[in-house]
């Protein structure tokens, strides 16, 4: 996380300040042609609701399917590319097999050589990379003709290696017929270092990712000095996915990339591709800091999609107070992801977890070998944290077709050219309506129909989902949350840019208005120290080194073989407590690893291959803190807050789980250390009064609190940019701070990132959501799919839930309306500083026993 690295004080120097974001919307759907022909062509005749109809043929197969929406087929709308591109490069795309581009393709080259800076949000499959492609290789055959034969170049940013892979093979395909003047080479983690200087010095188009510009290109820039003083257009693939914490951290990476463009004479043209948005443009300006034009009439083709939701049957099991318990979404998906290979249907499953893209294709495997042995070698999993040549190999078995199936985080869902799916499986909603589409975009990338099948976890959002289409269906996605003037995020990249040149008051405007702010505190905490007009980093260590900007808070956890000492993979630090903690069970490869020893010293986990039946999952224990409220509001007796928070956290044991059914077998204490975290969050509260007429005594308070708390957690993902592992909560019947009933929700991430702030604005909608998924669900006393959390540190006790339902009720019926919450917060935040001196409350040291949280686990893109 961005400051758990900084030397002493740095967290003392930085007192929370206000986070701002700025919004937008994100839905679906290259024009690029594969000539890679798919290896089984059985499905090729059979239309995607035939596939369906097929998958729904088994026993009580067709009750599972709750919801069928079928998306008709688009023609497309082709226009000519500007005659400013080179002739060479047009007859390079026309041998492509494209002789011309859609509309939106031409608009966006047209404003890109017209020096706008352009974002191109359309939707998958819409060949949005032709639209920067084709400019930026006019622009680099031009370049090609200078004396040195490097007078342009192009900087590529992926968020994922894989898709900078995709990508340099697709454009040094592409650019073939131009020869020599197009020198494409990818600059990552994984480049060996004898071809680094190569790339320095000659390759004119480099593809990386923001973490290899933060660590390795940036702080080197004079070996780059010739490359950036050539530097002309700046692409950024996949913006959108630039969210929360990573987006505040990439905006800052960008803006250091640009202060040096301009040391060496550069002013380099942005070219973002998103997936479809409704104001693409507002999140493109707050991530570049530049003014930006956007293109978002898709004019490309769609084929047919059927896209059909799906919940698993429940189970004769009961988990934890008798709950009913629904088949996991994991097995569903294993089931689904066997028929469709044995149909030859080529797929991929999405799953949310490295962990469950494991367990997919290891059941996948062991079912496909009991029909025909030659198809387990054809499904895969496919995630991060693999070494990378695995990811190499498991790549090029994809694009050639050797693999059939494959179970995969979110790792493939970006922009990967994955030629002629037929299907596509999401083992659980992926936290987002923008990435729920990305991944069913995966499939019919070659124009023809497509399936895909969002099968429900027993999980509260995902239930609301499957039985309300229309959240999925008739809404726009969500707001993208931004905040590059988090002070945890801002700090180390003040820190990071006076190492690279010092900095001068001319670059405040530059890295935003909190800069001005935090100086004074990085010089008192000896990080930064002013000469004359400047500031300078003062240490030996690597500035750039302050900071992870994926916010997952330092060195990597290395699993290593107990016996052979062999390198299995990394897991990251943020969530080695919740993964690789003692006894728990680990998959890589589709082999089962039982953790004997987690030495956080030596960020090290050491592992034995084993083969138990079960699988685990952590608990923790949560307190809650209020450090500062900025933001109150009345509703009816009770408050609406949003402000400060510090929540200490400590992973206390794990379960273990059957694999298929999810059964808890056991539990196993922990004893690891507590991690604190600063953040944000939004807070309501309660009265003696709300709490009789909502006949809600003391013996039943707490559990109605739990019940709303989990609840609110699993359905915020429906009105943010987040996930539920993005943020946590805690329940407590009086509060110390508050004292009053209080319900807390809160950012995972140091300084915040901006989710809870989008629930204090929302929260009208989003409680009322809340409260609506409770009461419809069909189980007596709480399940998973309504208040129960598989992670809940006090073991999902006490629970009442028609308590919590009864508590909304109340609750709601004195909420503001949003309009009043927004004209509320613009009052508040226009005030003086001074004035909100008076809503500074004293933190306790230690939250109540009662508390009730949510795993605070940031997740991995």
């Amino acid at each position: 996380m961005a400051f758990n690295h900084l030397p002493a004080g740095v967290h003392d120097a930085l007192a929370p300040l206000s986070v701002t974001p700025v919004t937008h919307s994100v839905p679906m759907a290259k024009n690029h042609r594969s000539d890679r022909p798919p290896t089984d062509t059985r499905s090729r005749t059979a239309a995607p609701g035939d596939v369906l109809d097929r998958l729904a043929s088994g026993p009580s197969r067709a009750s599972r399917i709750t919801h069928t929406e079928h998306l008709p087929p688009r023609a497309g709308r082709h226009a000519v590319w500007p005659d400013r591109i080179r002739a060479e490069v047009i007859a390079a795309v026309q041998a492509a097999g494209i002789e011309h581009p859609w509309a939106h393709q031409a608009r966006a080259a047209e404003h890109a050589l017209d020096g706008d800076s352009v974002v191109v949000a359309t939707g998958t499959a819409s060949g949005k990379s032709l639209s920067y492609l084709v400019p930026v290789l006019s622009t680099l055959l031009d370049g090609a003709e200078a004396p040195n034969g490097r007078g342009a170049t192009a900087l590529y940013l992926a968020p994922t290696k894989a898709l900078a892979a995709d990508q340099c093979r697709s454009v040094k395909e592409l650019s073939q017929p131009l020869g020599h003047s197009v020198r494409a080479a990818v600059h990552d983690g994984d480049t060996p270092f004898e071809e680094r200087e190569w790339i320095r010095q000659y390759a004119n188009y480099v593809l990386t990712n923001p973490d290899m510009l933060h660590r390795g290109i940036l702080p080197s820039h004079p070996r780059w000095s010739s490359f950036l003083k050539a530097l002309k257009y700046v692409v950024i693939d996949e913006c959108h996915t630039y969210r929360g914490v990573f987006g505040s951290h990439v905006a800052q990476v960008l803006r250091r990339l640009r202060r040096l463009c301009a040391r060496y004479g550069a002013s380099p043209v942005f070219l973002l591709a998103s997936a479809t948005a409704a104001e693409p443009a507002v999140a493109a300006r707050r991530l570049t800091g530049l003014p930006v034009v956007e293109v978002a009439d898709d004019a490309s083709p769609r084929g047919e999609l059927v896209f059909a939701l799906w919940e698993p049957p429940l189970t004769e099991l009961h988990g934890e107070k008798g709950a009913p318990v629904r088949r996991t979404a994991t097995a569903e998906a294993a089931d689904l992801l066997t028929d469709l290979t044995v149909q030859g249907v080529r797929s991929v499953a999405f799953v949310r977890s490295r962990r469950g893209a494991e367990l997919i294709s290891v059941i996948a495997k062991e079912r496909l070998a009991e029909v025909d042995r030659s198809l387990p070698p054809r499904v895969a999993a496919y995630r991060g944290g693999y070494l990378p040549e695995e990811r190499r190999a498991l790549e090029r078995a994809l694009h050639s077709g050797e693999l059939l199936g494959l179970a995969a985080t979110n790792a493939l869902e970006l922009g990967m050219d994955v030629s002629g799916l037929d299907a596509v499986v999401i083992a659980g909603y992926p936290g987002t309506r923008a990435s729920l589409w990305q991944q069913a975009g995966r499939a019919g990338r070659s124009g023809q129909g497509a399936l895909a099948v969002l099968v429900a976890r027993d999980d509260p959002l995902d239930t609301f989902l499957v039985h309300h289409p229309e959240a999925l269906f008739d809404r726009p996605v969500e707001s993208t949350v931004l905040d590059p003037d988090n002070p945890y995020v801002l700090a180390p990249h003040l820190c990071a840019a006076a190492e690279e040149l010092p900095l001068t008051e001319d670059d405040l405007a530059l890295f935003g208005p909190t800069t001005e702010e935090l100086l004074p505190q990085l010089e008192a905490a000896k990080l930064l120290r002013r000469r004359t007009r400047a500031w300078h980093w003062t240490r030996r260590e690597r500035a750039a080194d302050l900071t992870d900007i994926r916010g997952e808070g330092g060195r990597p956890v290395q699993v290593v073989e107990a016996g052979t000492g062999r390198l299995l993979g990394t897991v990251d630090a943020g969530a080695a407590h919740t993964s690789v903690h003692e006894g728990a069970v680990h998959l890589h490869q589709g082999r089962t690893y039982v953790v004997r020893s987690l030495v956080l010293e030596d960020s090290v986990a050491l592992v034995e291959q084993a083969s138990p039946s079960y699988t685990t999952v952590a608990r923790d224990t949560t307190s809650i803190s209020v450090l500062e409220t900025d933001t109150e509001i009345p509703w009816g007796d009770g408050r609406l807050c949003f402000g400060s928070v510090e929540v200490t956290n400590q992973v206390v044991s794990f379960l273990r789980r059957r694999v298929i059914t999810g059964e808890v077998l056991g539990e196993t204490k922990l004893d690891l250390p507590p991690r604190t975290l600063r953040t944000r969050a939004v807070w309501w509260t309660v009265t003696e009064d709300q709490l009789d007429r909502a006949r809600i005594n003391p013996e039943i308070l707490g559990g109605a609190l739990h019940a709303a708390e989990h609840a609110s957690i699993g359905m915020l993902p429906l009105f943010a940019t987040c996930d539920r592992w993005d943020i946590g909560g805690v329940s407590i019947p009086l509060h110390p701070d508050t004292l009053l009933p209080t319900v807390f929700v809160y950012d995972g991430h140091p300084g915040g990132a901006g989710f809870a702030e989008r629930a204090f604005h929302t929260a009208r909608s989003w409680l009322t959501a809340t409260r609506q998924a409770i009461a419809s669900c069909e189980c007596e006393a709480g399940c998973p799919s309504c208040i129960q959390s598989p992670k809940c540190g006090n073991g999902n006790d006490p629970l009442h839930k028609r308590g919590a339902v009864r508590l909304l009720d109340v609750l709601l019926e004195g909420a503001g309306e949003e309009k009043a919450v927004e004209e509320k917060a613009e009052e508040v935040s226009e005030a003086e500083a001074s004035e909100r001196g008076g809503d500074r409350i004293s933190p306790s040291a230690e939250g109540p026993a009662e508390a009730a949280p949510d795993p605070q686990v940031p997740p991995v893109p």
